[in-house]
């Protein structure tokens, strides 16, 4: 499903800066402007239950953002994905458990930039170890071996009874940083959702840079670009840390938020779900991932709302967008346009 590729698929990214008002970029602006005011009027007006939702929508899609990268651009189909969410949730939650409870408060244990870098450094630590393994095989071999890393790391953490094994770890004390409290919902919100704009911005930039052309043209046909002298796995492994290490950063805000922690987080099920969210909006468009994982809570929320078997509606639904939405929602609104424009 990450093979195949449209030629038109990345005209709207390329476009970005133009003034071609097409259905695409209006639904795109759209949803941006709705993050920006919806959730904190919400806030204020004392319905906190939206902005909770649009947190974890905005901390999801910065983890589905990084899984496109390597599923859209890359042609990487990841299925371990939610071991990094896990990582960087527990550099948040072991430090500030040993500072409670383990006397290691010297070590700045409720920093946050001590708490993000341990996040961002483990997860490009396990990404640079799995994914130089993972990436000397292909199509279902790359899938299955990425899903069993991280099902080890699942049971990993399920065998550590001191952070809560499989019962969770609850996180009493938020990453704390100079003139940013992450206790006021509305400033966890700010700081998430400008996150999410830095890191859209840095994949923009990264893949329309020589690196994400030489990524992209690996994606079409590896054995061309070894003919030009460049070595595809260096790019490949680069693109696969990177992607990592944004999600472990993910992580790192989705414990802050939940503040309670479990293996659960990094079930095979939540990588699942997360590529569901990527392939939903459209692999390979910027803006794709934030569509996904909009309309996928959405849907869950709806469904959830009138039955507890909504899980099996929600799956016909995912499996018909999967057949008939090709390219995702953004592939379908890219589509109308150039029809009707």
């Amino acid at each position: 499903m990450a093979e195949t590729s449209n030629p038109k698929q990345h005209e709207p990214l390329r476009g970005i800066g133009a003034l071609q008002w097409h259905p695409q970029r209006i639904v795109t602006l759209l949803v941006l402007l709705a993050l920006v005011i919806v959730p904190p009027t919400a806030y204020l007006l004392g319905e906190k239950f939206w902005l909770d939702i649009a947190t974890r929508l905005v901390i999801l899609s910065i983890a589905a953002v990084s899984l496109n990268l390597v599923l859209g651009y890359g042609g990487m189909i990841s299925f371990g994905h939610a071991a990094f969410i896990g990582l960087g949730a527990y550099a948040v939650g072991i430090p500030s458990y040993h500072a409670l409870y383990g006397g290691f408060e010297s070590i700045a244990s409720h920093d946050g930039f001590f708490q993000f870098g341990l996040a961002i450094a483990v997860c490009a630590l396990f990404a640079l170890i799995t994914g130089a393994i993972c990436l000397r095989t292909k199509g279902v071999h790359f899938i299955m071996i990425t899903m069993a890393f991280g099902q080890m790391m699942f049971f990993a953490i399920v065998s550590l009874e001191t952070y809560g094994g499989d019962d969770g770890l609850t996180i009493d004390t938020r990453s704390e940083f100079p003139l940013i409290s992450f206790d006021d919902a509305l400033t966890l919100y700010g700081f998430s959702l400008i996150s999410l704009f830095v890191v859209m911005f840095i994949v923009h930039r990264l893949v329309n840079s020589r690196f994400g052309m030489v990524l992209q043209s690996a994606k079409q046909n590896e054995e061309r670009v070894r003919a030009l002298g460049i070595n595809p796995y260096i790019y490949k492994l680069t693109a696969y840390v990177i992607s990592g290490t944004i999600c472990g950063f993910a992580g790192a805000l989705l414990g802050n938020f939940t503040t309670f922690i479990s293996p659960e987080m990094m079930d095979w099920t939540r990588s699942g779900e997360l590529m569901f969210m990527v392939i939903l909006g459209g692999t390979g468009f910027l803006f794709g991932p934030l569509l996904g994982t909009g309309v996928f809570l959405l849907l869950e929320e709806v469904l959830s709302s009138f039955t507890i078997y909504w899980h099996l509606p929600f799956g016909i639904i995912l499996i018909l967008a999967v057949l008939f939405l090709r390219g995702g929602l953004s592939g379908f609104l890219s589509r109308w346009a150039d029809k009707h424009g």
